[in-house]
Order: C-alpha cells, then sequence, then structure tokens
C-alpha cells in the first residue's frame, strides 16, 4: 500500500527550479556558483560556462536553457531577429515573466505534475530505486573509480534535478522494471527501447567567453536553411504531462528535440533530500534521418541502412570516437558537405546545422570574419548493448568564423588539408617505427601504435595555435605551407628520437624479405626511407612550393607493405 503520511509530507515541499539555484556555472572571474534558471539568464554576460557534474550533464543543461530562450523569445525567426537580440545586452529580459508564466511546470516536488517526471509513477510492487539509477558517476561494476562509492545513497534537491535532466538526454538503455499503466511491460519489465535522445548524438555546440554569446550563438533561426521547426514547436513544459509508458509521435522542432522525455522518472525524497528514484521508459524516437530536425550533432550516410530499408539516403548521427581528437576530425565540423559516392549521389556526410547557422552569420556578415569560436564536442561512448557509459568525449576545436564563410571556402579546404599533412607526417612515423623493430627483429604492431599516437599528441598543440591564427591571415595557402614546414620539423626530430631509442639491434640490422627479394634493413635505411616520405609528402622545410596532392599514398606505405 502506498505511504499516505509520506504523501502528505511531500505535499508540502517544493523545491522551484525558477527560483532556487541549482544550476552549477563558472563565472567569468573565475568564480564558481549556483544559480536558478531566472538567475542564469539575468546574469548570462557575467557568466562563462555551465559546469555540470559530467560533461553531458553540461550539454544537457545548455539545450534546456536553449529550450527556454527559444519558447520565451517566439524565435529568432529570421537572421534580423537575431541581429536584434546580438546587439541588445538585455535579449533575455522577456525570460523572467515566461518564467513566471509557467512556473508551476518547473517544481521539482509539484504533485500534479512535477519537472520532467511522472507524478504517482509506481512498479506493481510499489518499488522505490537507488539513485544510482539516474547518477551517470556511479559506473556498473566499477564503484573504484567514482567518488560516491558504491551507492548514492541521497541527493540534494539541485543534485537531483540535474540528474533529472540527464536521464532523458543520456540515460542508458537496457532492460527495465515495468511501471503501472504501460502497456509495452512483459513479464514486470520493458525491454531495451534505446538511450537517452543526446545519448544517440555525437553533441556539438559553439562556446563564447560568454553564456550569453554561447546561448545566442546556438540559437538557430527558423528559417535556417537544413533545419525544420513546425509553427507549433514546443518543450516539455507547454505540453500535458506526461502519463506512464511512451507515446510515439514526430518531433516538431528544437524546442522538443532539446526536453524531449525519453524516460518515465518519479523522485522519492522528504525535506531533507532525495532518496530513491522510480525510472521507466517513455517516448521512443528513432535518430534515422533526423537531420532536418536535431542541429547539434554532425550526420553521416549509412548505406547498411539504405540496404535494409531499401531507402536512400538514410542518415545517422555521427558519434564521437574517442579515441580520435576533435582537431583531427575537422572535416566534419568545417566541410559544408562531403561528396557522395558519385557526383549526384548525395552528400556522404553533413556538418552540424548549428555550424551551418554560424556559417550563415559569418557569410551574411553579422560576424566578422576573424571572430573566434570555440566548437565543444561532448558525448558518451556505451558499451555493453548500451547498457553502461564506458567513456564520455569532452574536447574542443578554436577557430575563425571564416573557416565556416559559405562563400569562400579556401580556409576551410587548407584547415582540412592540414589535417591531412599532420596525418601523413604520423603515418611516416608509424611506418619508421615499424622499420626500426623489423630491423631489430621485434614485434612491429605495438611501436608503429605507440609512435603514431606521440606523434598525434606532439602535433596537436601547434595544430590548435596554427588554426586559432588562420583566420588572421589573408593568404590561407601561405599559412598552409608554413604549416608543412613546421609538421616537417616536428616529424623529423621525433623520428631522430625513435633511431636513437632503436638501440645496436637496429643500427646492426638483419635481411628482411620484400616482394623483390631481400634487403639488409637497419636503422640507416629506416631513417633514408623516412626522409624521402617526409620529403615527397610535405617537402623540404625550406621549400615553399605548392601544396602537395592530399588523395595519394604515401611512399613509405608503400615501403611497409613490401616488407610485410
Amino acid at each position: 500500500m502506498p505511504d499516505n503520511s509520506q504523501s502528505d509530507r511531500e505535499d508540502a515541499l517544493s523545491f522551484d527550479l525558477t527560483t532556487q539555484p541549482w544550476i552549477p556555472v563558472l563565472r567569468i572571474n573565475g568564480q564558481q556558483d549556483e544559480l536558478s534558471l531566472r538567475q542564469v539568464f539575468e546574469q548570462a554576460s557575467e557568466l562563462w560556462r555551465i559546469v555540470g557534474d559530467l560533461p553531458t550533464q553540461e550539454f544537457a543543461l545548455v539545450r534546456l536553457l536553449l529550450a527556454i530562450a527559444h519558447d520565451a523569445l517566439d524565435g529568432p525567426a529570421d537572421i534580423d531577429d537575431w541581429a536584434d537580440l546580438w546587439s541588445d545586452e538585455q535579449c533575455f529580459a522577456a525570460v523572467g515573466s515566461y518564467l513566471d508564466a509557467h512556473t508551476h511546470r518547473f517544481d521539482l516536488l509539484d504533485t500534479r505534475a512535477p519537472f520532467f517526471q511522472t507524478a504517482g509513477l509506481r512498479t506493481t510492487k510499489d518499488e522505490v530505486f537507488s539513485l544510482n539509477r539516474i547518477v551517470a558517476d556511479v559506473p556498473n561494476g566499477e564503484p573504484f573509480f567514482s567518488a560516491r562509492m558504491p551507492d548514492v545513497d541521497r541527493l540534494t534537491f539541485a543534485e537531483a534535478a540535474r540528474w533529472v535532466v540527464h536521464a532523458h538526454a543520456y540515460d542508458t538503455s537496457g532492460i527495465k522494471t515495468g511501471v503501472e499503466g504501460d502497456k509495452r511491460v512483459k513479464g514486470g519489465k520493458v525491454y531495451p527501447l534505446g538511450v537517452g535522445w543526446a545519448g544517440n548524438l555525437g553533441g556539438v555546440y559553439i562556446e563564447r567567453p560568454t553564456l550569453r554569446e554561447t546561448l545566442l550563438l546556438n540559437l538557430v533561426a527558423a528559417d535556417t536553411t537544413g533545419v525544420r521547426i513546425d509553427e507549433r514547436d514546443a518543450p516539455a513544459w507547454r505540453r500535458n504531462p506526461c502519463g506512464p509508458g511512451g507515446t510515439e509521435r514526430a518531433s516538431t522542432g528544437v524546442r522538443d528535440l532539446y526536453t524531449w522525455q525519453t524516460r518515465r522518472l518519479r523522485l522519492h525524497f522528504d525535506e531533507h533530500g532525495v532518496h530513491g528514484v522510480v525510472l521507466g521508459y517513455g517516448d521512443p524516437l528513432s535518430p534515422r534521418n533526423m537531420h532536418d530536425r536535431e542541429p547539434m550533432t554532425a550526420w553521416r550516410r549509412s548505406l547498411a541502412q539504405e540496404k535494409k530499408l531499401r531507402e536512400s539516403p538514410v542518415y545517422l548521427p555521427r558519434d564521437h570516437d574517442p579515441e580520435r581528437a576533435a582537431w583531427r576530425g575537422i572535416a566534419s565540423l568545417i566541410a559544408d558537405t562531403l561528396p557522395g559516392l558519385q557526383g549526384s549521389e548525395p552528400p556522404s556526410s553533413l556538418r552540424p546545422a548549428v555550424l551551418e547557422w554560424v556559417a550563415r552569420l559569418a557569410s551574411e556578415g553579422e560576424l566578422e570574419r576573424g571572430f573566434l569560436v570555440r566548437a565543444r564536442v561532448i558525448g558518451p561512448q556505451y558499451g555493453t548493448q548500451q547498457s553502461v557509459i564506458d567513456e564520455i568525449v569532452d574536447d574542443s576545436v578554436s577557430m575563425g568564423v571564416v573557416l565556416l564563410h559559405q562563400q569562400d571556402r579556401r580556409y576551410a579546404e587548407q584547415a582540412i588539408a592540414a589535417v591531412e599533412d599532420a596525418d601523413r607526417a604520423v603515418y611516416a612515423i608509424g611506418d619508421l617505427a615499424t622499420n626500426l623493430a623489423r630491423a631489430a627483429g621485434a614485434e612491429t604492431d605495438g611501436p608503429r601504435a605507440t609512435a603514431r599516437d606521440h606523434a598525434y599528441g606532439l602535433l596537436e598543440a601547434p595544430y590548435r595555435s596554427w588554426l586559432r591564427d588562420l583566420a588572421k591571415s589573408d593568404d590561407p595557402y601561405e599559412q598552409r605551407l608554413a604549416w608543412q614546414r613546421q609538421v616537417y620539423r616536428v616529424a623529423a626530430k621525433f623520428g631522430d628520437h625513435l633511431i636513437a631509442a632503436a638501440g645496436d639491434g637496429a643500427w646492426q640490422g638483419r635481411i628482411v624479405e620484400t616482394k623483390k627479394g631481400t634487403e639488409w634493413l637497419n636503422s640507416a635505411l629506416a631513417d633514408k626511407w623516412f626522409r624521402i616520405a617526409l620529403n615527397r609528402e610535405l617537402g623540404s622545410p625550406d621549400s615553399s612550393g605548392t601544396a602537395p596532392a592530399t588523395d595519394e599514398r604515401t611512399d613509405s606505405e608503400t615501403t611497409v607493405k613490401a616488407l610485410t
């Protein structure tokens, strides 16, 4: 039987998210603080960023703020509306009265329509579960790697509010206990229906030195090319409160997606805080071909899905690779489209629509060409059938908006080609490490992988610095040549280190089999091949010729294949 005395106690409690502090922020002076929704918008010019318990929580909270801003401002409708907001320091003034009008839907503890929850949600046996189910920094089976060991017994109301938002965005998949009224329950359980909506995405958004600018730059206009926003688009708090179970429906736009109710939740609490939760599946939503609705991720064509579904094109979100730093994948951020398999084919990749929006601001002169933005990339890596979060990617790339300019693609092309320069140098270094290992009679895979990882690490900071300065140059091609010379010097110096560390065995060498017969391979010959590869791919460090082609295989790769 339900505990009526507990229900009475809960009726008397309230935690109004519009007035109570619960959002962690970092001020531009470096001070940390916790603010209410109202305070965040009132002080947005004085804040640097949101700082969540996890990067994914930060992403989810930014999307919540964007949904509020879109709805409170009813737009922006077009670029002129946006320009008016950009020039107005009090651009979020309307948010205060908006929150007043909807304050009843922002009470975390309300008994009729609690924020992002389902009133009265219960299982058949009235079970209340551990808060581990919504606190994502408690890894299943690995409590020793958590600050909360081994369980979460209690949360403050502020903490609980943040994890409720995060659960809708990133909750894991897997079998969940069924709740009363959910028609999907079989044998007391609901079988896997996928992760929270944002968990499908390789999250991307634009950051600036103040939260005000960050929010405005991610506030895509309704007429943005490639983004479809219906007139009836609305966030969760302007829709009827969710009942148990899920509702299959199409998304109406960004306000809807940023607050999509992928779960059904109910917190259990007393006057001291939250001590339990009921959690079930909510509204299902497939990420397939949602590229015209969801602006905060890049997209890739899936030939496998096209074959399976017999439709074309099929786009899926491009997730982040934890093994690949953001600067190495810059093409997915700044290339307007990547070509399909044939000239008439749909693009193989689409950049995030939020970057298309910033590109439009740059192309139409609302932002100066040298205006610096930071593309922040955040996303989880799920494991074991998406039932756990294994890793979280959190990275960024700073660049001038000229790289996104739609009419002048020279800067973007050279920025992408510069990454390819780094790739070719790293391939050459990997081949050098392989040849040195073969010369010493050692295993080759480990030394090659280690050398390549280290080489990318050596090139990361120089590339990021070069990319930030690229917008200041009048000649991106000259800047590319300067970058090639820098890459050559870094690679050559690291090659010297590898050769010196290879030892006497590699110096003496040994006979190895090649496709052309046998060859006496030692560190001297390996070094010679390495220098030839660098010269062909990057030119001499003192040369000033044109940039090499980027679509040819390197001689160093050919050499290593001949040896194997």
